[in-house]
């Protein structure tokens, strides 16, 4: 059956919290083709560049296809009684805070209800935790302290409806792509002005009218200003105050204490953002990771929270301060209490009245009394030996945890670990005695909830591969095989659905926000054809903004303001680590890249890790253009490109999280992130890590691209994929001598390559051809980094082998040059000649060449082109 008779497929997309709506077309042969679902609110049939190429992404290379018991292939039957029987002997021996889970936003609803379900209420533990807690955790605790419940109080309409949008610690034109042509259509229709704070200047800055490019960690010493000059200018909202908050006079005295200067900018700059915000009624304050991640990530979102209340601006159209997500389903975990410090349904933990609504509800023989350890308490207590089993599912906290190396140790040393995913290639998964094969995105169904609380299902178009099992599937049977069989007997994730829904109507009884029990009552069919909904949804009520009416979730009904100080991060710079490291994502990648990684036209745009470093400190440093700097923490050490910009801040570089073991081994940022975390939500500071650097002497630099994935031996290597196979960058620490040699073993070839060696600039070329001449692999090495058009020889592969060791593309086949659009493949020379022809208006060269007409991401970097094409032009 070809594609054109596959039905199409209503789902959504598994990235950022955004949620964006995708239409899926299977083409019979395990191909999948994605369009953007013009009738979904989120995104109205825009997707960004990993959304276009999510169809690369779900082939079987390298998929866990059967479960595996200490390395050797297992049968269902096998590897789950094994686990189900070393969980209850663990528990029957050392009690239930011995086990653990560590879970993850890429889960449906479905599968964080039963996981959490079986956790808290049958084992009887809380030591369930999700890496949403590397994420979002300190704007959960935020939004309870001040309004008694996790709430988002607003809706993407709101970003369209403000007059002033305010962007803190989001990047919003990379990390949530979709968003941003939303708001920067809205200020092209409407004039909706921007501020961007952040540390760095960013892409997202291109529709800024006002960058406020604070020092790093000073996000509460600048809205605590602006608390003080609302106070001061008489831009407070009296009667909200008075009849809906309370605490702001003790807040405005706190925020008094903390002076504005702190933050390194212009008074002119500050004074403009203030009187900015206070002007302007319709003002929504969008912040994400650059405000959690961060020792006093819940006081940067108090002190944000206050203003908005300060103000009364929230919950009415175009104004208050919104959370966006950094993945697709952590809005879903949150709801099903998948932190360990909540129940479900956003239910307190602590409270005795909730748990005991819960434990009835689930008729559960026990429930858990207390909060569970968080994230980086739960793996020091692997490490300790505290926690003796341990259930990891769809993360890879063996990179994406900070102090990494310690992380990996820990995981090594456990007793027992479970590990279920969709590939047993990662850097967690290769630790794990027992594998489990889970069902990926494209095979899977039920339901996520995006950042402003819309629901929307996600539906399989591919079928299950091998022997996988949706998440639900697998927690499920392992509650049934440890003797709850009734509790869990699901049969499809309709019926877990239907439970959630009904839960969250006691807890709506509790007096709390979230309430679905309006789709308590959903048939089969009903479930299936579910559209997008926004909650709550009752009987009287449904979406809508929060809290426009004054009514708060707490106990008296009224919002808290809360007196909040600045504090430095918790890392001392010292002589020894003099910087500070900020980090985060690049464009085109997604987390450890377990899925952006099997997509080669994502690895164009930044095809290995790097560090952005301001040009003072490279001048100080004494580094230059694509030399490797050895980066060192107090608790590892990286090695990482060098690329010099004065978009970073002076003293705090910034490298993104996404490489791997896998990828490139020595490039694992969270090696270098230290375990310090909010007191209040336990979220890492993921962001002010303190660092030395300096220059990675290496002996010889590699560049190389092969048919076959290359099997790299060097100090540094960083390997993607391209079209054609695989490329490579390399260095290394010792001098070589026999570059064949060296050759053969990276391409596991046992064949004599051609080689061509500049002897002046010490450049060797080395060449391998199968039986008709064409190119099967090739390695560039010299004493300096490696000068050659990259993304050109990529595409060299499987041509005569000639054409690689001129290493330069000729008139019949021109060099596009490094990828700028990634969803169009549009490279920076084309774009150049573009320019030439069309001058440097934006619009007209994009309309030219393809480019930035789709998700738009990469518009910020083709203005900077043309800018510095139109510089040189006139310079000539």
């Amino acid at each position: 059956m070809d594609g054109a008779s596959h039905p199409s497929v209503r789902s959504t997309c598994p990235y950022c919290g955004v949620g964006c709506g995708v239409k899926l077309r299977a083409d019979g042969a395990g191909g999948l083709s994605v369009k953007g679902d013009p009738d979904h609110p989120a995104n109205r049939g825009r997707l960004c560049s990993k959304g276009h190429a999510l169809g690369q992404t779900v082939g079987l290379e390298d998929r866990l296809l059967t479960p595996h018991v200490h390395g050797t292939k297992a049968s269902w039957d096998e590897a789950l009684t094994l686990v189900a029987q070393r969980f209850s002997d663990t528990i029957a021996k050392h009690g239930p805070d011995s086990v653990a889970f560590y879970v993850s936003g890429q889960l449906l609803t479905e599968d964080y209800y039963v996981a959490n379900k079986l956790m808290k209420g049958f084992i009887g533990s809380a030591n369930i935790d999700t890496n949403s807690r590397l994420c979002m955790a300190s704007t959960v605790a935020g939004h309870k302290r001040a309004f008694g419940t996790d709430t988002v109080p607003g809706t993407y309409e709101d970003l369209e409806q403000a007059d002033l949008v305010v962007l803190t610690g989001s990047n919003l034109a990379w990390c949530h792509p979709v968003l941003y042509q939303r708001l920067a259509a809205a200020r092209k229709e409407r004039g909706t002005k921007i501020v961007v704070i952040d540390p760095r200047r960013t892409a997202t800055c291109d529709i800024a009218d006002l960058h406020l490019k604070l020092k790093l960690g000073t996000d509460v010493a600048l809205f605590n200003g602006l608390l003080a000059h609302l106070g001061k200018t008489g831009a407070l909202d009296a009667q909200f105050l008075k009849t809906h908050t309370s605490g702001i006079d003790e807040a405005i005295t706190a925020a008094s204490a903390d002076d504005p200067a702190t933050t390194g900018l212009d008074p002119a700059d500050i004074a403009r953002f203030y009187a900015m915000f206070a002007a302007t009624e319709r003002t929504v304050t969008v912040f994400s990771q650059g405000v959690n991640q961060s020792t006093s990530g819940t006081d940067k979102v108090n002190a944000i929270l206050n203003c908005h209340l300060a103000t009364g601006r929230i919950g009415k159209p175009g104004m208050g301060p919104f959370s966006v997500t950094g993945q697709p389903n952590a809005m879903g975990g949150r709801e099903t209490g998948g932190l360990s410090n909540m129940l479900a349904v956003h239910l307190d933990l602590e409270t005795a009245e909730h748990r005991t609504a819960v434990q009835t509800f689930w008729s559960a023989p026990r429930i858990a009394k207390r909060p569970g350890l968080k994230a980086v308490d739960m793996f020091q207590a692997v490490a300790e030996g505290r926690i003796k089993a341990l259930w990891i599912a769809c993360t890879n906290p063996a990179v994406s945890m900070p102090d990494a190396d310690a992380v990996r140790a820990a995981i090594k040393g456990c007793d027992f670990t479970v590990v279920s995913d969709i590939t047993g290639q990662t850097d967690t998964a290769r630790l794990a005695h027992v594998l489990l094969p889970a069902t990926g995105w494209g095979e899977k169904d039920g339901t996520v909830t995006n950042s402003d609380r819309t629901i929307s299902r996600q539906r399989a178009a591919l079928p299950a591969p091998g022997l996988a099992r949706p998440d639900w599937a697998i927690f499920t049977e392992v509650g049934r095989r440890m003797g709850w069989q009734d509790a869990f007997d699901y049969a499809a994730p309709s019926e877990i659905f239907r439970e959630h829904a009904a839960l969250s109507g006691i807890a709506a009884r509790l007096g709390r926000d979230f309430d679905i029990s309006g789709l308590a009552d959903l048939t089969d069919a009903d479930y299936d054809a579910l559209a997008p909904t926004r909650w709550p949804v009752t009987a009287a009520r449904a979406g809508g903004r929060f809290f426009g009416d004054g009514r708060f979730f707490t106990p008296d009904g009224r919002a808290r303001i809360l007196p909040v100080r600045q504090r430095a991060p918790a890392a001392k710079r010292t002589a020894r680590y003099p910087f500070r490291l900020n980090t985060g994502r690049t464009r085109d990648q997604w987390h450890t890249m377990t899925r952006t990684g099997l997509a080669s036209r994502l690895a164009r745009h930044l095809a290995e890790p790097f560090l952005q470093l301001h040009p003072q400190d490279a001048t100080a440093l004494n580094l230059h253009p694509a030399d490797i700097a050895q980066v060192q923490s107090p608790h590892g050490t990286a090695l990482l490109r060098v690329l010099i910009s004065d978009d970073a801040t002076l003293g705090a570089p910034f490298a993104p999280i996404h490489w791997t073991g896998e990828t490139a081994p020595a490039a694992r940022i969270d090696t270098l992130i230290a375990p310090a975390c909010d007191p209040i939500s336990g979220q890492p500071e993921s962001k002010a890590s303190v660092i030395a650097i300096e220059r990675f002497d290496a002996a010889w630099y590699g560049f190389a691209v092969a048919a076959n994935k290359p099997n790299p031996d060097a100090a540094y290597w960083a390997r993607v994929r391209t079209d054609l196979g695989w490329r490579l960058e390399l260095a290394g620490a010792t001098p070589e001598t026999d570059w064949p040699a060296l050759a053969c073993r990276l391409f596991g070839l046992q064949s004599d390559p051609q080689i061509l060696t500049d002897r002046a600039s010490g450049l060797s070329r080395l060449a391998f051809a199968d039986p008709h001449g064409r190119l099967t692999a090739a390695l560039f090495v010299s004493p300096e980094p490696v000068a050659v058009a990259r993304d050109y020889v990529a595409g060299l592969i499987g041509q005569p082998l000639g054409s690689v060791l001129a290493a330069r593309p000729s008139g019949a086949s021109p060099d596009p040059g490094p990828t700028i659009c990634s969803c169009m493949g549009v490279g920076a020379n084309t774009l150049l000649a573009a320019a030439s022809e069309c001058g440097t208006d934006l619009d007209r060269v994009c309309a030219a060449t393809g480019a930035g007409q789709t998700c738009g991401s990469c518009r910020s970097e083709i203005t900077s082109l043309i800018s510095r094409f139109a510089l040189r032009d006139a310079a000539e």
